[in-house]
């Protein structure tokens, strides 16, 4: 007989399935393992336990809440969907235990996952997931004296409130010591996801007029995937390079990322990254955490303003765990996901609108972005991905150890960095990396350089060394 705990493994955000191995009796093998995780830590504090707009997820909820409460925990369930990041930020407020999460974030409907957080709200590390999946089994109750109790509750206004305050404290776009967003036109691409009704009221009551696409709720998310990227956000780019709004927002299914459009069209992660790192350097010091696969650009800006980068792998965990540890003043993602100083240390795509917005109002992000591209050359970032199952990932990489070129495209390679997976920096400033996808069956080929062109050769480069080792 099959052991059922064999089909869960914890990836780089958690485990995440489709439904037909992404069952309940599974979810309540995870909870359980959270629940003697939590036990050996010796805590009995509640346990927040939140999920996104997929029709799957309020079921799911409830089974952890179940499990949790059958081992002697109190659960705080929300009174609806939410985003990942206002149930990590009310379990640090409240002093719970952690939070556990029913998202599969930007994945298509037919998948779910599972995700805990500590108390301190960063992402779990793998010493505490490792312990999590070691501790998978059938759920044990406890007797019924000792059963914790569930408990609903408004979990999206404490974290809008506190949002708006962070915003505030640096300064930007303030009136009376509030953010003042009046004048200012959002258009704002919820994408059926646990952002509707969280995100734009945010920016609603900061002043901005709001401009609603996708913010229905639709548990299918219109048919596609609840992704952010370029691709996918044809009339949120519509409405803003048009006219009709002055910039526009989307998040992903459970709101923990964020996708920006200005007037001249979709701004990309990497860009938007470097651009509000430099803002927030007019208000503030601190050095920045970005992952490998995240560009140069912002090593530049931090040079710039005599601060410092510090590089992690691929996985938001990472970035949070340096933030800790240097005290940064903020840390992101290619992917668009981004936190800043004085926040939980978990991505937070409500947070990041709230700021990009204010930023915006005080000065365009088009306006920064061409100064300081004019300061520290312009950037061109592309990636592509070449399917490889789990099982193969390590020999391909352990394969590629051996197979390092001398030259990428016709460039020497002049160092190789090996934080996650294989990153060659060629002499002319461009780079290439190969690495595992920590989420699906995929190996990530990432370049960035100076044009379209050389990227692209990149690129190519990149599949021609890689291809053939799958």
């Amino acid at each position: 007989m099959t052991d059922p705990t064999d089909a869960i493994q914890f990836g780089t955000d958690g485990w995440r399935a489709t439904l037909d191995t992404f069952t309940d009796d599974r979810v309540r093998i995870v909870a359980q393992g959270v629940a003697d995780y939590l036990r050996e830590e010796g805590t009995a504090a509640p346990v927040v336990v939140g999920y996104d707009a997929r029709s799957s997820s309020p079921g799911f909820a409830e089974s952890v809440a179940d499990v949790l409460t059958d081992n002697g925990f109190d659960v705080l369930l929300p009174e609806r969907d939410i985003p990942t990041p206002t149930a990590v930020w009310n379990a640090v407020d409240r002093g719970y235990a952690g939070a556990v999460i029913l998202s599969a974030s930007h994945n298509p409907p037919e998948y779910n996952g599972i995700k805990y957080f500590p108390g301190d709200g960063a992402p779990a590390m793998p010493e505490v997931t490792d312990r999590i999946e070691a501790n998978l089994g059938e759920p044990e109750a406890l007797p019924e004296s000792e059963h914790g109790v569930v408990v609903r509750d408004d979990l999206v206004t404490p974290h809008a409130d506190a949002v708006e305050e962070l915003v505030a404290s640096y300064g930007f776009s303030t009136d009376d010591g509030n953010v003042n967003l009046s004048g200012l036109t959002v258009a704002y691409d919820a994408m059926h996801g646990s952002g509707r009704g969280v995100t734009d009221a945010v920016l609603e009551d900061a002043g901005a007029e709001i401009q609603r696409l996708r913010c229905d709720e639709d548990p299918e998310f219109g048919g596609g995937a609840p992704e952010p990227a370029e691709s996918n956000l044809h009339a949120l780019a519509d409405h803003v390079v048009d006219g009709d709004a002055d910039i526009g927002i989307a998040n992903d299914g459970d709101a923990d990322r964020i996708a920006v459009i200005t007037p001249a069209g979709y701004l990309g992660e990497n860009r938007f990254f470097a651009a509000t790192y430099d803002a927030l350097l007019e208000k503030d010091s601190g050095p920045a955490i970005r992952t490998v696969s995240t560009t140069f650009l912002i090593d530049r800006v931090a040079e710039a303003h005599g601060e410092r980068v510090v590089e992690t792998a691929v996985g938001f965990k990472w970035v949070a765990d340096a933030m800790g540890e240097h005290d940064a003043l903020m840390g992101g993602e290619e992917s668009g996901g981004f936190s800043i100083r004085g926040h939980v240390r978990e991505k937070d795509g409500v947070l990041m609108a709230l700021l990009a917005c204010a930023i915006e109002a005080d000065e365009p992000y088009d306006g920064r972005i061409e100064r300081l591209e004019a300061e520290h050359g312009g950037i061109v970032a592309d990636k592509v991905s070449l399917d490889c199952p789990d099982s193969e990932k390590e020999r391909v990489l352990d394969d590629l150890e051996d197979q390092i070129p001398d030259a990428v495209a016709g460039v020497p390679v002049e160092r190789t960095v090996t934080v996650d997976g294989f990153k060659l920096l060629c002499a002319d400033g461009s780079w290439l990396l190969v690495r595992p996808s920590g989420t699906e069956p995929k190996l990530r080929v990432y370049a960035e350089a100076s044009t379209v062109a050389r990227v692209e050769a990149v690129l190519d480069a990149g599949r021609e060394l890689v291809a053939p080792l799958i």
